[in-house]
């Protein structure tokens, strides 16, 4: 069973940063590609980003240049840093292994003044 614990999410201002973490148990870690997923209030869950088993990483467009994945094989945790972030950013974000169907509870981001 795979298991998401999902931190870092909160309130910010618009222009300012948060740094999201996402420790995962339960599979051989380093061999995955994981991602970020959002959705937004009255959205759809969206994809965010992933980064793959090599450190091969792919963005939405709305992202790029502002957010960045990283990951940690050793401590079984991928990472989001978001920069400039703005109020359309507001949303439950979520990690996910790509390929595998099982969600986290998510963490909160909300960019409000």
């Amino acid at each position: 069973q795979v298991r998401f614990v999902e931190s870092g999410g909160g309130l910010v201002q618009p222009g300012g940063s948060l740094r999201l973490s996402c420790v995962v148990s339960g599979i051989t870690f380093r061999l995955y590609t994981m991602g970020w997923y959002r959705q937004g209030p009255g959205k759809q869950r969206e994809w965010v980003t992933e980064i793959n088993s090599s450190g091969n990483i792919k963005y939405v467009d709305s992202v790029k240049g502002r957010f960045t994945i990283s990951r940690d094989n050793a401590e079984n945790t991928v990472y989001l840093q978001m920069d400039s972030l703005q109020p359309e950013d507001t949303a439950v974000y979520y990690c996910k292994v790509i390929g595998r169907s099982n969600w986290g509870q998510g963490t909160q981001v909300t960019v409000s003044s």
